[in-house]
């Protein structure tokens, strides 16, 4: 039961999201918040969704969607200016409460000016500390009042280093199936419905989707007109954008169309099988149980630096936590488009390697949901309101 008079009160909560996974469990966790107190305002940094969802937005979370070394020393002083701006507007309006979801080393940063104000922190989808960088563990435990995380393991590796933290499942976990026929879904996206489709995910920021869909076109190109390619668009990116690139393309094989599309997990849940950026898009395409191939690549600066501190055996998230390799990874060198036509071919039709993955997928899928008796915004939300 929350007090009554939470709900006399205008209470402010600051909630930062950086980039489209991020964004949609901030628009999640605000729904979940109003649901049990309709009066809570929040502001911050987001998009669209979080907009939607009731949240004043401050800063553009596409502003913030940036990727590698060399493309953050360039964004630099445009991204001060939009923390000041953030900053700002917490002083004005004093929340009760900071929420502060991935894109650490935005967030961080954030957590460290609330915490110096004595607003309580919320770290919501921590960052992957767990996989390179451990020593940046000590943030957390210095500006982070409470750390909610999404993925089983993490709840051990964060409280072993003297971080509150709780296992509340994923946000995606029990995700329903889309609504409608698959006929519907191809009357809607103009596809053709006698075809095996492919869902392409490049990445939700601008300079990992420039590294990424160019080879993957490639592959789609060379993979041919027997299949029907869906691109979603993210929402920290723009149709025009996408298109730009995939028209500085060599000319496509008589009859391949890349269709852009507005949502991922219905392209997903059609489709036969995806080439898919390593980050958020492996679990949902796990949840949807859709056999893919994982692709990545940065640059050779950010590469060669960051190899040396990963701390995991594993690249894809999928296979992180089914600690074994379930679906292939094709990072830098390997990611080529003899590579990815090769494992596509392996996965499309009928057979054990394709059973196996849908197997593998399944019980990615069940570990996701372990101990998950509400769903994890619900449960993010309980543990927020016991706070303010």
């Amino acid at each position: 039961m929350i007090p009554s008079a939470l709900y006399n009160s205008r209470v402010q909560i600051l909630i930062s999201a950086g980039e489209a996974s991020g964004e949609m469990y901030g628009a999640q966790l605000i729904e979940a918040l109003h649901r049990h107190d309709p009066s809570l305002q929040f502001f911050g940094a987001g998009g669209e969704r979080m907009a939607a969802a009731g949240c004043d937005i401050v800063v553009d979370a596409k502003e913030l969607a940036v990727v590698g070394i060399t493309e953050i020393l360039s964004r630099l002083l445009g991204i001060l200016g939009l923390y000041r701006k953030l900053i700002h507007a917490a002083d004005e309006k004093h929340p009760a409460l900071a929420i502060v979801i991935d894109a650490p080393a935005f967030n961080w940063r954030v957590a460290r000016q609330m915490r110096k104000r004595g607003i309580p922190v919320v770290y919501y989808v921590c960052p992957q500390f767990w996989a390179w960088r451990q020593g940046r563990v000590k943030l957390l435990r210095k500006y982070i009042n409470k750390a909610l995380v999404i993925f089983p393991f993490e709840e051990k590796f964060y409280r072993d280093r003297g971080v509150d933290a709780t296992f509340i499942g994923h946000p995606l976990a029990d995700m329903p199936v889309p609504a409608g026929t698959r006929e519907e879904y191809a009357d809607a996206n103009h596809l053709d419905s006698t075809k095996a489709w492919i869902t392409l995910m490049p990445g939700s920021r601008r300079k990992e989707v420039r590294m990424n869909l160019p080879t993957i076109l490639e592959a789609a190109h060379r993979l041919g007109c027997g299949y029907e390619f869906l691109l979603p668009v993210a929402h920290t990116l723009d149709a025009a954008f996408l298109n730009g690139i995939i028209e500085t393309q060599p000319s496509p094989a008589l009859g391949v169309n890349i269709h852009l599309v507005s949502e991922a997990l219905p392209a997903l849940h059609h489709s036969r099988a995806g080439i898919i950026a390593s980050g958020t898009a492996t679990v949902e395409a796990a949840i949807m149980g859709t056999p893919f191939v994982m692709v990545y690549r940065v640059s050779r600066l950010t590469y060669a630096l960051g190899k040396p501190r990963v701390k995991v055996p594993y690249f894809a998230m999928v296979n992180l936590i089914a600690e074994q390799e379930i679906v292939p990874e094709l990072v830098q060198r390997k990611f080529t488009v003899e590579n990815i036509v090769a494992e596509m071919n392996r996965i499309i039709p009928d057979g054990a390697p394709r059973e196996r993955m849908i197997a593998g997928l399944a019980a990615v899928k069940g570990r996701l949901k372990q101990g998950a008796s509400v769903h994890p915004a619900d449960a993010a939300a309980e543990i927020i309101l016991k706070m303010i």
